[in-house]
Order: C-alpha cells, then sequence, then structure tokens
C-alpha cells in the first residue's frame, strides 16, 4: 500500500499510554459500505473544540472527509463562524486536484452549517447540504481517531497541550498513508492515483537539530540549533519549533533524533 515501510514488529505487552489516550467501548459495527463512487460525490465534515489555545491562537479544528476515497483534510480555526470562510477555501483546492465538483456534503446541525449565508453558497454551486439527525458517523469517527492519536503523540513526548493543533494536522496527514477498513488501499493512493512513501516519517516531537547557514553564524558559532519535530511541509520539508523564540520554522537540513525530545524544565531554569 505504501513504498518505504520498515519491518514492524507487534509488541506483545500491553502500552499504557495506548490505553490511557485511546481506549473506547467496542464497536458493534465492523464494517461501514462506501456509498459514493467517485471522489467529492460525498464530502462529510464536522467541527471539533473548544481546545485549549494552541501556538497559533486556534481553539477548534474542522475536519473534511471524501467518503470515496477516505481522505481527510483538518484546518484549525479559532471561532466556528470561520467554517464556511474554510469550506470555500477547501472546496477550491480539492475541486481543482481531483478535476471534479463536490455534489454533496453531510454535516450536523450545527449552526456554523445552517447559517443563512452557508446554505446560500451552497446552493449557488449547486451542492446538495445533507443534515445528518444526530452526529455524522464518518467525520466523527475520524476525528476520534485524530484526537486518539493526538493525546498520545503530545504524551509521549512530554509536549505542552498547546502543540494540539501541529498534534492534529500531523495526525491527520500519517492518517491518509494508513490502511483502513473499508478500502485496499492507503487514501492518499486512491485520492492521487500514486502509491505514497512512508520513509521519511518520523516520531512527533522528537528532539531534531536544524542546520544553521553560514550567512546566519560566526566562524565559532555552532552549526546546527536544537528544535523539536512538529510536522510535515507539502514541499517534503519538516516542520519545526524553536523553543528559544517560540518561532516555527520549514527546513529539510535537520536531524532528527526520534530517542531525545525536549527537556522543558530544565530549558525553562537555564531561560
Amino acid at each position: 500500500m505504501v513504498h518505504g515501510l520498515p519491518e514492524i514488529r507487534v509488541p506483545k505487552d500491553i502500552c499504557r499510554n495506548c490505553l490511557v489516550d485511546k481506549q473506547a467501548r467496542k464497536s458493534f459495527v465492523d464494517h461501514i459500505a462506501v456509498r459514493a463512487r467517485d471522489k467529492l460525490d460525498i464530502v462529510h465534515s464536522d467541527v471539533c473544540g473548544p481546545f485549549t489555545e494552541s501556538s497559533g491562537g486556534n481553539r477548534y479544528f474542522v475536519s473534511f472527509v471524501d467518503e470515496f476515497s477516505r481522505m481527510m483534510w483538518v484546518y484549525p480555526m479559532k471561532s466556528k463562524d470561520e467554517v464556511l470562510v474554510v469550506f470555500q477555501r477547501f472546496k477550491s483546492a480539492v475541486e481543482k486536484q481531483a478535476g471534479r465538483k463536490i455534489k454533496v456534503l453531510r454535516s450536523d446541525g450545527g449552526g456554523e452549517y445552517t447559517s443563512h449565508d452557508f446554505r446560500r453558497f451552497c446552493k449557488e454551486e449547486g451542492i446538495s447540504h445533507e443534515f445528518t439527525p444526530h452526529h455524522n458517523g464518518v467525520c466523527e469517527s475520524r476525528n476520534i481517531t485524530i484526537m486518539e492519536i493526538t493525546r498520545c503523540m503530545l504524551n509521549e513526548k512530554k509536549l505542552p497541550k498547546s502543540f494540539w493543533g501541529e498534534a492534529v494536522t500531523t495526525a491527520c496527514y500519517v492518517l491518509n498513508r494508513c490502511a483502513t477498513k473499508c478500502l485496499d488501499k492507503v487514501p492518499e493512493a486512491v485520492w492521487s492515483g500514486l502509491t505514497p512513501s512512508v520513509k521519511h516519517l518520523k516520531v512527533f516531537g522528537s528532539l531534531s537539530y536544524k542546520h544553521v547557514p553560514n550567512a546566519k553564524r560566526k566562524k565559532l558559532d555552532d552549526k546546527s540549533e536544537p528544535v523539536i519535530f512538529v510536522g510535515y511541509h507539502r514541499t517534503g520539508a519538516y516542520r519545526l519549533y524553536i523553543p528559544i523564540t517560540k518561532k516555527t520554522t520549514v527546513s529539510r537540513d535537520v536531524s532528527i533524533s526520534e530517542e531525545e525530545q525536549w527537556d522543558w524544565e530544565v530549558a525553562s531554569t537555564s531561560l
């Protein structure tokens, strides 16, 4: 399904971190039939939050799931009233990628989806907006999985909860390259038509060392600086958080030490 996957040994012991962050009730449903016949025939959407304010000032995220490919997109937001603007951005991007128009949008009956402006936009664009009676099963299920992964990633590397935005985005990126029950391919392969590689995937929150260009340092200065790996960039580079300056940057020239993590207590004392 993917290229670059290393040999994985399934652990026999119970993972306490997984139980604490992922344990849920057993499901009665083993399989959900795919009803869409092509990409963007049916798109599911749901809003998740509120959370502790992220490093970017966001408190919610909205997710979109293409029913045919199970491809998922997430967008952090400061407030729920941004849903329409985000949906417009999402629609423009995915329709260009797929070469098709969104036919049906399914969501719950939340006020962010039932506003006059949202209804008018869907009508003008020829989108059939369907409301589920209680909850949006497809999107809600994916959001639960996203949040379980997010909690695990933050706890594993002892990261502050303010990094939830970066963790959610990274979890979505990884899930799009993972097998699902209803497909014989990973979502990214169904969506793009190409088998993706996972060789570049790294442990979220790992301590990393980013190269400092010659133009930005003196002769005796260090040639690298400690950073935290917080995600992937669409260019193939890594997203890196610089604890000293509290800024996020993007770079390919980085070495990631997956066994290490940033010591926040020692760092705060030294600063």
